[in-house]
């Protein structure tokens, strides 16, 4: 029986450089008003099937690991949600493409509750600055809403 060990495994750096770690939980919430506009944002217009709303942003250098997406007043009914990320320049990355469902996919919004990401994709390290991307789908918005979602992962530094 043979026993593989993987390159610098002595070596890979575990944390940031600090003594107390990177692991770090980043919170976003979209909240509606009662016409569905988005609180807090460029517009008064309600959000509308196929509208994508910025959220936030994840840091250049962020390892994205997973999410938990929290509903605590739910939007109108057979709304639902892809939500990943785009990067903040514009301009994609051969690399780490951008991905509008990286964390969620169809997600229902429109009853409460709380969704880990169930989407297996591998954890990527961002290599610039990227708005994390709420696109609604399903219908268009009309009532007061509530999603929190939070971004798990590490801060390891700019590539």
């Amino acid at each position: 029986m043979a026993t593989i060990t993987k390159k610098r495994v002595l070596s890979d750096a575990q944390f940031g450089g600090v003594p107390y770690g990177n692991r770090t939980v980043l919170p976003f919430q979209l909240k509606t008003n009662a016409t569905g506009a988005a609180v807090d944002s460029d517009t008064a217009a309600a959000i509308g099937s196929g509208d994508k709303v910025y959220v936030g942003l994840l840091p250049a250098g962020f390892l994205l690991q997973d999410a938990v997406a929290i509903v605590s007043d739910a939007f109108t009914a057979s709304v639902i949600a892809d939500i990943g990320f785009e990067y903040v320049d514009g301009v994609d990355s051969a690399v780490v493409p951008q991905d509008a469902d990286y964390f969620f996919n169809d997600l229902a919004i429109n009853a409460t509750g709380r969704t880990r990401m169930t989407l297996a994709n591998a954890p990527v390290k961002l290599p610039k600055d990227a708005y994390l991307v709420v696109t609604i789908a399903g219908a268009a918005n009309a009532s007061v809403g509530v999603l929190d979602i939070l971004i798990e992962g590490e801060l390891v530094g700019a590539p």
